[in-house]
């Protein structure tokens, strides 16, 4: 991670991108150094959504193609696990793609969502939010936590 944060916007975006495609890693880690080390937060707001956002659409593009053994491959996330969120998120819309950043269960919501055709641009505007929104908190409690020392 420390390459990453080395390469500051670039880093996190990068970071984002992975944390919310195949690697088990948080992009907060990054996220919250390079708030820490100084840069501007908005702007790391705005690259940490935007990678996330984009690594997250690949989940959906993924799921949208329909190969369950993909899915088991590249995001470790088992067929039960694919069935189940797919059986919970039946009735409840694209809208749920909001919940992208939950720890565990976000990428998997995302490919679920891909696998079902959920309609890409609901799924699209309502995980941009949701992780608009995560990383408004993590960087301004970061920020805030920093204020303290």
């Amino acid at each position: 991670m420390e390459f990453l944060l080395n390469w500051g916007y670039i880093g996190l975006f990068i970071a984002s991108f992975l944390a919310a495609t195949v690697l088990p890693f948080s992009s907060e880690v990054v996220f919250a150094g390079l708030i820490a080390a100084g840069l501007d937060i908005w702007t790391c707001i705005f690259i940490a959504t935007l990678g996330n956002t984009l690594g997250g659409l690949t989940a959906y593009w993924v799921g949208s193609l329909g190969k369950t053994e993909w899915i088991e491959k590249y995001f470790g996330i088992k067929k039960e696990k694919i069935d189940k969120t797919q059986q919970w998120l039946q009735g409840k819309g694209s809208i749920m793609g909001f919940f992208a950043f939950v720890p565990a269960v976000g990428d998997a919501i995302i490919v679920a969502l891909g696998f079902m055709r959920a309609n890409l641009w609901k799924v699209a505007i309502s995980m941009t939010m949701g992780k608009f929104l995560r990383y408004i908190v993590v960087g301004f409690g970061t920020e805030q936590l920093f204020s303290w020392f």
